[in-house]
């Protein structure tokens, strides 16, 4: 098992990550699977009744997900490279434009200097890179006091909220 932050605090990840080859868990155990997979065994996994979470490039479309959202508890989501911010996009395209409710979890190359903007974008959980130190990155959250724009944390801007 591998720790991850989640609401803003270190927890243990009860999803396994299955790779593509791999057989699935025996039943009770949530899974983490690739888009590939779930598409190629949809209806296996569905069938399963344990949570299931996919994870996706962030070069993915979100209208390629509307569909299946409503049967995942969990969407992880690519950062290939750290300055690659499509997963910004598909993340705040989820929480918006789909009304995604479940957990929005950054994985790949996460740094403890994005967690901020990751969660004004809709993110909920973060799979931190093996070299970032958790109790450090907990307090990225911090780093602003004040949020003037709008985003998927607070759709209203701060003249808007001032009153």
């Amino acid at each position: 098992m591998t720790d991850i932050l989640k609401n803003r605090a270190r927890v243990t990840d009860p999803f396994v990550s299955v790779a593509d080859d791999a057989p699935l868990p025996a039943a009770g155990t949530p899974v983490l699977v690739t888009l590939a997979r779930w598409q190629a065994e949809r209806d296996a996994l569905i069938a399963r009744s344990d949570a299931i979470g996919v994870q996706v490039p962030g070069t993915t479309a979100a209208a390629e997900l509307a569909a299946d959202l409503g049967h995942w508890a969990l969407v992880a989501i690519e950062f290939p490279v750290f300055k690659d911010g499509r997963g910004y996009t598909l993340a705040r395209l989820l929480r918006e434009r789909f009304a995604y409710p479940g957990e929005l979890r950054a994985v790949g190359d996460v740094l403890r200097d994005q967690l901020f903007f990751l969660s004004r974008a809709g993110f909920d959980a973060f799979a931190l890179r093996a070299d970032q130190d958790f109790d450090e990155a907990l307090t990225a959250f911090d780093d602003f006091t004040v949020r003037y724009q709008p985003a998927a944390d607070e759709p209203l801007p701060l003249y808007r909220r001032r009153g």
